[in-house]
């Protein structure tokens, strides 16, 4: 994500996953602390994951290890607010994918935050790199908002 890059808006993501802050989510200034933005985008690709069937954390064969993250902070959020991340996919490779967020305060309309996880999949033994199965790769797709 480029520094100069206009704020996203809800219309600028494929799909929507809600959260909810907790009470020890702020911090000693009164807002949400910045390690937590990054716990937020990993329940929202994971909870998408596991709620499209493509994800059983304790079974699946082959799952994503996070290889690089990135956050932009644009404002505050804290306890009590309710979050709703917006998900895209900007690039499907063959074992690899970039899932892009937004996180979106109460019912505001630019994101608050935007990050980005870099997803590599691997095997669940050897922890080598494996093809993203073809079931995944048509859901991940869906979430590109120009085709691949």
């Amino acid at each position: 994500m480029s520094d100069k890059a206009p704020i996203t808006t809800r219309a600028d993501y494929a799909a929507f996953y809600p959260l909810q802050t907790r009470w020890n989510d702020n911090d000693t200034y009164g807002h949400m602390n910045n390690v937590v933005h990054y716990a937020l985008f990993d329940t929202a690709v994971n909870g998408w994951l596991m709620e499209h069937g493509l994800l059983d954390p304790a079974r699946s064969e082959t799952f994503g290890l996070v290889v690089e993250t990135g956050c932009r902070y644009h404002a505050e959020m804290g306890f009590p607010d309710r979050i709703t991340a917006g998900l895209r996919v900007a690039r499907l490779g063959s074992s690899s994918i970039r899932y892009e967020l937004g996180l979106f305060r109460n019912d505001e309309d630019r994101a608050s935050a935007e990050g980005f996880f870099v997803h590599v999949y691997v095997d669940r033994y050897s922890r080598r790199p494996s093809p993203i199965e073809p079931e995944r790769r048509a859901a991940f797709q869906s979430l590109m908002l120009t085709p691949a």
